[in-house]
């Protein structure tokens, strides 16, 4: 039999590992929700899945969390300059890859409180006290982002990285982010999205409705790059790059930085 089939199969079993992780961390958390609050501790589904997420994303090691993995996630956190909006930053990893001295400000938007003592602790040991703002709600809670002077226009740089797969609102966000941006700001961004292959697709659907529930609302089979062009209009677009090693790879990488006009 063709060996791309068994690296196929491979591939499209490979998320049992990490998923197998997520559900487990959830349990945890679970048990541990039970015995410190009670049985009604249960119903606070949505602290429940952010806090397992935080405990699971904490203890795994896999390619897509690891920014130095073969990619040119340091390149392009490292083109980042002026007042820079991160949001989804999680625990931090990015924090060592800016040029602190191409950076005025940055502001760190994170939903989930679970992530934010990892963070916090990432902005001192980093020495980012002073330009590295946290700021804990989402992108569309502009009320809360205008309380620290981040109005339409009034951003350099946004750095999404592995972002986007995971709000609720995909298109929404992004044209929040693209409002957000100045006349010449750019938005960089690595992020997985949707296979071109069929039979991927196909894995990518079944997947991700487990993978959403267990692992921080991560939809594997988003197509990313048509909600960011669906955002505005930008210059660069030539400059998109795609990372994928075949075409059964369940997370192709789409790169680059945009600009808008």
């Amino acid at each position: 039999m063709d060996s791309n089939f068994f690296e196929r199969l491979d591939s499209y079993i490979s998320p049992i590992e990490g998923l197998t992780h997520a559900i487990w961390a959830f349990c945890i958390v679970c048990w541990n929700a039970v015995q410190s609050r009670g049985l009604s501790a249960l119903l606070e589904v949505a602290r429940l899945r952010s806090e397992a997420f935080a405990f699971w994303d904490r203890k795994m090691d896999s390619d897509f969390e690891d920014p130095e993995n073969g990619t040119s996630i340091s390149d392009l956190v490292a083109s980042a300059e002026g007042t820079i909006l991160e949001p989804g930053p999680g625990f931090g990893i990015n924090l060592p890859l800016y040029n602190q001295a191409k950076v005025k400000h940055i502001y760190g938007v994170e939903i989930n409180e679970f992530l934010i003592p990892d963070l916090q602790a990432k902005v001192a040991e980093f020495g980012l006290r002073e330009k590295y703002t946290i700021i804990r709600s989402g992108v569309e809670d502009t009320d809360v982002l205008e309380k620290h002077g981040i109005q339409p226009g009034s951003i350099d740089a946004i750095l999404c990285i592995q972002v986007l797969c995971s709000v609720a609102r995909p298109q929404a966000i992004a044209r929040e982010l693209y409002r957000l941006l100045k006349p010449g700001g750019k938005l960089i961004f690595w992020e997985h999205t949707q296979s071109n292959d069929y039979a991927t697709r196909i894995a990518q659907n079944l997947w991700s409705i487990p993978w959403r529930v267990f692992v921080g609302g991560c939809d594997m089979n988003r197509d990313v790059l048509r909600i960011i062009m669906s955002a505005g209009v930008w210059e660069g677009v030539g400059s998109i790059e795609r990372d994928e090693e075949a075409p059964w790879d369940l997370m192709p990488i789409i790169l680059g930085t945009l600009i808008k006009p």
